[in-house]
């Protein structure tokens, strides 16, 4: 077999493995040995990096896997033929040491402005400006499998660059990657840069509610921003479950300097934590309702591969739907039943975003006309 003129064992074929698309990644694994192909098969991504051991019984037909960040790891091993000793990559068959890769974060070249990524004619485009999150939620993989990963920030620089091409090029919707967008330092210039040369397209941003300043609303007031505010619970049981711990009161005033400042905002809740039941998910909706969240968004716990609540699944009798994306069902504190009339809830909130009904009371009597979707947390 040839690749554009190269013999199979000149070429390697790298993928991300993603929970969402695990049945799609195993069957282009097979395509691609059943059309003869010989050389290197690498895998990277969240699927790879929180899988403890056994990652060659999950794929027998990759050779490598590289756990974290992958950008430099990937180049070493191209430039490397057979199975070179990397930090952080497992070649199957061979003694699994269960090590991260090393990135200097710092130094890698932006694929925007080195037109890796062309610009032109893009409207919608994915960026970064941090990497990791210095949370450690149990339920979460934007934390390294075993250890506490350290936030990695961008250059402001090379970040005003980027948006100074983003904004040259008329890109009309951006949606900002990091896990926590405002615990960065560099929040405020990045949102000042943008509306320095006018920007008028849309940014998303996944914040914190608890960190957000003034200054900042300040300057999202001036354009047009989503805040996407994760808070899951506002149960300090629950929270603590999930090594999440929320600050309500702090939470409540950001909320309503947002609200004071017209800026576009939703939250986002999670029903299926330990501990929770059908009345204690019903009252953190309430409170949201009342604090006139316009987009409140809830999904369903799920239990990613190799996150401590994963582990932890015997601890809260959790009983999962299976599957590529196992979601929570029943545990120790609710019911299939009650998880089901939760979802009901989930879906009445979809149905209501922008004009959700002012109470719980009056949300639960929509919810009774809807059955859930599963098939909107598929992959």
């Amino acid at each position: 077999m040839h690749v554009d003129g190269l013999p199979h064992h000149q070429v390697d074929i790298a993928f991300g493995a993603y929970v969402w698309g695990e049945s799609l990644l195993q069957n282009v694994l097979t395509l691609v040995r059943n059309t003869g192909f010989r050389g290197r098969i690498i895998l990277g991504g969240p699927q790879v990096s929180y899988t403890k051991q056994g990652l060659d019984e999950l794929y027998p037909l990759a050779d490598g896997f590289i756990r974290g960040y992958g950008e430099e790891a990937l180049l070493d091993i191209v430039r490397t033929p057979g199975k070179p000793i990397i930090q952080g990559v497992f070649w199957s068959g061979e003694f699994d040491l269960q090590q991260q890769a090393q990135l200097d974060f710092a130094s890698l070249p932006s694929p925007w402005l080195t037109g890796a990524l062309p610009i032109n004619g893009l409207r919608f485009v994915r960026w970064e400006t941090q990497r990791g999150c210095p949370y450690a939620c149990s339920f979460c993989q934007h934390r390294e499998a075993g250890a506490r990963l350290k936030n990695a920030h961008i250059d402001v620089p090379r970040l005003e660059q980027e948006v100074d091409l983003f904004c040259a090029n008329d890109v009309r919707e951006i949606a900002v990657l990091d896990p926590i967008f405002n615990t960065s330092r560099n929040a405020v210039p990045i949102l000042e840069r943008f509306a320095q040369n006018g920007y008028q397209g849309q940014l998303s941003l996944q914040c914190r509610a608890e960190y957000t300043k003034p200054n900042f609303l300040d300057v999202a007031a001036e354009m047009d921003v989503c805040l996407e505010f994760g808070l899951q619970t506002t149960h300090l049981d629950e929270a603590k479950a999930v090594n999440r711990r929320n600050k309500i009161d702090k939470i409540e005033a950001a909320l309503q300097m947002t609200r004071e400042r017209s800026i576009q905002h939703e939250v986002s809740m999670i029903f299926g934590l330990p501990l929770q039941t059908l009345l204690s998910f019903e009252e953190s909706i309430d409170w949201c309702l009342k604090q006139k969240v316009p987009v409140i968004k809830a999904f369903p716990l799920m239990l990613l591969r190799g996150t401590e609540l994963e582990q932890e699944r015997e601890r809260w009798g959790f009983v999962d739907s299976g599957g590529e994306m196992p979601t929570v069902i029943s545990s120790n504190s609710f019911t299939q039943y009650e998880w089901q009339k939760m979802a009901q809830i989930s879906e009445a909130l979809k149905h209501t975003e922008g004009n959700h009904p002012p109470d719980i009371a009056e949300l639960k009597l929509l919810a009774n006309e809807f059955q859930p979707e599963l098939e909107r947390w598929s992959p």
